[in-house]
Formats: C-alpha cells, structure tokens, sequence
C-alpha cells in the first residue's frame, strides 16, 4: 500500500510539473485567440524554438539559467511579431479557415529551418541544476520540478497583474471582447494583436526551454505534439479563457502521468488527442466556460476570394494523360519514373483532399490517418490472410471509407476551423493506435516483407510497371472523382460547402452528405495507402506522418480547390520540381510551407481556380 501511495504522489508531482508547462504553452494560445480569435498552429514551432535557443545558451554558449530565459523570451517574442506582422495581419478579414492554414505553413517553414541548421537528429539537454532531490512525506522532488513550477505560478501572476491593472492589459481584454469597439475608442489594434502574439511566444519558448532541460533532449518534431497538447489543454479550459487554459494544462498533465504509469510511455501522447476530440465533441466551449452549445463560428463557406476558373480543353486533358502513359516509353531512367509514381500516389491523396475540403468544404488536415489506414488494412489481408493484392486494395479502400467516415462522425456538428482541429486528432490518434497496438501492427516495428503490387499472378516490380499501375490508377480514382461532383451529389456537395444553414434550410440532411463525402474521400486516400505499403514493402507507424497530410493539402490550394486536373498538377509540381532542382531537395518543406503561405495570402483559388 504505502508502495502504491508513494508511486500515486510522484506521479502527481510529475503530472503537476508538465501541466504547469502545458499550462504555460496553453495561455500563449488563449490570449491569441482571445484577441484575433485565432488558432495558432505556428505557436508548437515557436515552443520548439524557444528549446534550442535555451539549449545553445546553455549547452554551447555556457550562459548563466537566468541569461538563457532573458535570451529565449527576446528571440521568441521577436518571433512573435514578425509571424503576426507579415504571416497574418494581411488576412484579418479572411474567413477563419485562411489564417490558421497559413500558421500551418509557418509552423512548416520554422521546423524545416531548424532541421536544416541543427540537423534533424536530437541533441542532448543537460540539466544545469543541481541534480539533487528533496523528499517530502515519501515524495521526491528535484531543483527542477521546483524551477518549473516556480516559472509557471510566477507567469500566472504577472499575466494577472498586467490583465487587471496596466493599460495594455485593459486594452488587451477590450480587444477580446469586441475588436471594432475597442478600434472605435481609440484602441491600436494591430499594436495590441502584436503584442499579444510577443507576449504569446515568450510563455511558449521559455515553456520549450523547460521542457528540453525536464527531458534532457531538443529536436526538431518535439513542436507538432506540444501544439496539440497546448490546443488540448485550451479546449479543456475553453478556448481564450487564461484561468482555464492553466486549469486545462495541469489537468492534462495529471492525466498523461497517471496513463504514463498505467500503460506505458507510448501511450503519452494519445491522451491529449482523445481529449481534444472528446472535448470538441462533448463540451466545445471547454469544462470551464458556461455556454454549452457550439462556439460562434461564421456560416460555412470557403476562405476563396474572387474566382476565376482556368478551363481546360477535355482533348487537351486527353492528351496529357495519353503523354504520361507514352512517357516511360521515351524516359526510361529509374529515378525519374520513381519520382513520377510518387507525384501519382499522393496526387490521389490531393484529389481525397480537394473533394472533402474543395467540394463538400469540411476541411481535413487528417488524411494521413485514412491513408495508414489503408496501407495497413492492404498489407495485413496480403500477409496474414494470403489475399490477392487487387481485391486487397478494394477492400482496404472500402474499409477506410467505412472506418474513416465512423471516426469522423462526432465532428459532424462542428464547423469551420473546428472541423480542421478535429480531424488532426483523428489522424494521429490512428497513428498512436497504429503504434501500440503490437498484435496487429507490430508496433514501432512495423509490417515488412510485404508483397509487391500484383496484376493477376504477375509481380509489378520493374519501375515502368509500377509507374504505368499507379497511374491507371490515379486516372480511375479521377474519373470516379469526376462522375461523383458532376453528379446531383456534387451539387448538394457545393451548397452545402457554400452554406451549411441555407442548405439544411432546403432539407439537405448534412450529415449524411458530409458521411458521404468523407466516405468517399477516405476510400481515395485508403486506395493510395494500399498501393504505397505493396511497392515500399515496409510500413510503420511514421511512414505517415502529419506532413503528408499538410502536402496533400497544400497541393490541391495550389491546383485549386475542389478542381480535380489541379490537385494533379499541383501533386505534379511539388513532387517534381525539388527533385528537378536537386538543390532544394533538403529544402522540401521549407518550400511546402512557403507555398501555402504565398498561396493563401495571394492565390488563393490556386492555379487553376476553384470549382
């Protein structure tokens, strides 16, 4: 008993130790989206930032601890405002949709800066505190457990202070409340928006600081799980509610130790993406806020401006296909036709894509989740139950749609950028299932010695082969696409992407068009899965990751949305062009994310225009 009562109290120590640290990334999202009622994907890169500069302070400069924070909260609130100044400020009147793409495509942009100037590998953290412990009642804690909690009461009551009895703070919550009122009385603004995303940064760099010391290690991907984790703990609280937030970090990190003890470190993460979605689904405006309905969201609708449709000739489209097929016959280099049968393989993931986020306009940033889905489901029917690979594949692509659509439904009664959220948490809740859930998946192992595609009894292994199948396939699953939105369907698709209240209205049932649409989509995307798992031979939990999801989108914005030739093209042009410069290749998503930014800010309707 007393064994079990020690382990109980270090474990709250510990949860209370990382929740003071979700806390403080939590409140950095809370006051963003209490003044530009945003949600700031860029804030988890800004955290993971904060941790190397307080890494090269302590680590390779030798600063003193004090220095180090004085460094971290200048680089990160500098951070701050020049993501608000130049990635932001321009899209204030945007639907909410367009901004919180365009922090993806920043967050993109500083992860792939910092992999490239420090490498993507982890670098060691080595607590420069005494590494001595105090017992209390049975109860260890560290010099550091200290520093953390001391960091996160203090910042909690200066951020009072500041919120109750200085001018900025005053105009800070007049901002929050109502943003043309405040203009009217005098209020800057854009000088309280920058200011909040300064004062935003700092709380989330020096929370990445203290979590690299805590761990003892910095790398590159540590942003994406702590954006979520902070999201999480928002949402708990309620979205732009700071006493919240700090209740909601500390609460999820209770949560995460206790899972930690109770089924293993693996599990860490898949917490915080169960509650995200729980929170979303069950309590939108959090467990502290007293409304209980949805939060107020704009009618639905795109973030597309002024629209022009490039129409391309049906011969002209005839043509392009008839010269993809005929071109291995010309080029037969190896690499090249490799590259090619990737820009086919993810430009159907772009066409899952452009369907359910262009056509029916719920946005999905989670189809990497459908795509492991049925990469999996493909390669177990192969191994384990000696399936031929085409029924597989079917199968696989049928079992994602179904799977896929039942996953999604809770999010079926949120809109706009909720919607977004929701289907990040599905995606990687997937991915976390995928990891720990050994007896099926193998684990972090992963499935190996998977078959090659096949075509009857024979073996598609030669690149002409898999290039030619993998194309065959794009065509069809863009055919199919095309009959689908040029049917009755895809017009109810359309209105319903256009406004959700007008076409209920109508007695459009929503659901159920929004059950085919990402029915539909999944089946796509399950489809691409299927066929990368048989032509790599080897899957593992991180063979699809977020980023694929961020790709696929960012290349059916750049063709067009809902525009089937321009999620082709733009699958096309960010697949082959880094490849034809072979220069940029380390700069790959670095270009993803500069793309995104420079198309939602610009070009939003894309390439192509959107349909």
């Amino acid at each position: 008993m007393d064994r079990f009562l020690n382990t109980f109290f270090d474990q709250t120590i510990n949860g209370l130790v990382i929740g003071n640290v979700y806390a403080l990334i939590a409140v950095g999202l809370a006051i963003i989206f209490g003044v530009g009622n945003l949600i700031n994907f860029a804030h988890g890169s800004v955290y993971m930032i904060g941790a190397y500069v307080g890494w090269l302070c302590v680590t390779r400069w030798q600063l003193p601890l004090p220095v180090a924070f004085v460094m971290v909260a200048v680089v990160c609130g500098l951070l701050g405002v020049i993501i608000e100044r130049f990635g932001l400020r321009s899209l204030q009147k945007s639907a909410r949709i367009a901004p919180l793409l365009s922090t993806i495509g920043i967050s993109f942009m500083l992860d792939q800066l910092t992999q490239i100037l420090f490498t993507p590998n982890p670098q060691s953290f080595p607590n420069p505190l005494p590494s001595g412990r105090i017992d209390i009642g049975g109860v260890s804690i560290g010099s550091l457990d200290i520093l953390i909690a001391a960091v996160g009461i203090s910042a909690a009551v200066i951020l009072y202070l500041i919120l109750r009895y200085t001018k900025f703070g005053w105009a800070l919550r007049a901002t929050a409340q109502d943003r043309d009122a405040a203009q009217q009385m005098g209020v800057d603004v854009n000088a309280v928006n920058r200011s909040a995303f300064a004062l935003a940064s700092i709380l989330g760099g020096i929370a990445g600081m203290l979590v690299g010391m805590y761990f003892q290690t910095v790398y590159p991907t540590m942003s994406f799980q702590a954006g979520i984790k902070g999201f999480a703990a928002n949402l708990l609280g309620g979205l732009g509610n700071i006493p919240g937030a700090v209740l909601g970090g500390l609460i999820l990190g209770l949560i995460e130790s206790y899972g930690v003890a109770a089924f293993g470190a693996s599990y860490r993460n898949l917490f915080a993406f169960v509650i995200l979605i729980g929170v979303l689904v069950f309590r939108p405006n959090g467990l502290f806020n007293r409304k209980r309905g949805l939060p107020p969201e704009p009618l639905t609708g795109t973030f597309i401006g002024n629209n022009r449709l490039v129409r391309i000739p049906r011969w002209l489209i005839g043509v392009a296909v008839v010269g993809a097929f005929a071109l291995p016959l010309i080029f037969t280099n190896p690499y090249l036709l490799q590259v090619l049968t990737n820009a086919w393989l993810i430009g159907m993931i772009a066409l899952s894509v452009t369907l359910v986020t262009g056509t029916a306009g719920q946005t999905s940033l989670g189809q990497a989740g459908f795509v492991a889905i049925g990469a999996y489901t493909a390669a177990l029917l192969t191994l384990r139950l000696r399936w031929p690979f085409e029924i597989a594949m079917l199968v696989a692509g049928l079992f994602t749609a179904v799977l896929g659509t039942l996953l999604v439904l809770p999010a079926f009664r949120l809109r706009a950028h909720y919607v977004a959220i929701a289907t990040i948490g599905i995606g990687e809740i997937v991915s976390q299932v995928i990891l720990n859930w050994d007896a099926v998946t193998n684990g972090p192992m992963g499935l190996t010695n998977i078959s090659p595609p096949m075509l009857g009894t024979l073996q598609i292994v030669k690149p002409r082969d898999v290039y030619w199948y993998a194309l065959a396939l794009l065509v069809l699953l863009a055919l199919f696409q095309w009959r689908l939105i040029t049917s009755s369907l895809g017009r109810l698709w359309r209105a319903l992407r256009e406004d959700e209240v007008a076409a209920q209205a109508y007695g459009i049932s929503l659901n159920r068009y929004k059950a085919l649409a990402f029915a539909s989509s999944a089946f796509i995307a399950g489809i691409s899965g299927a066929f990368t798992a048989h032509m790599y031979s080897y899957i593992n939990n991180e063979t699809f990751g977020n980023s694929l999801s961020i790709l696929a989108l960012t290349m059916a914005i750049l063709g067009g949305m809902g525009n089937i030739v321009g999620a082709i093209v733009g699958a096309v042009a960010l697949t082959v062009l880094p490849e034809v410069f072979r220069g940029l290749t380390d700069y790959r998503y670095l270009l993803y994310g500069l793309v995104l930014v420079l198309l939602i800010r610009f070009r939003p309707q894309g390439l192509l225009g959107t349909e």
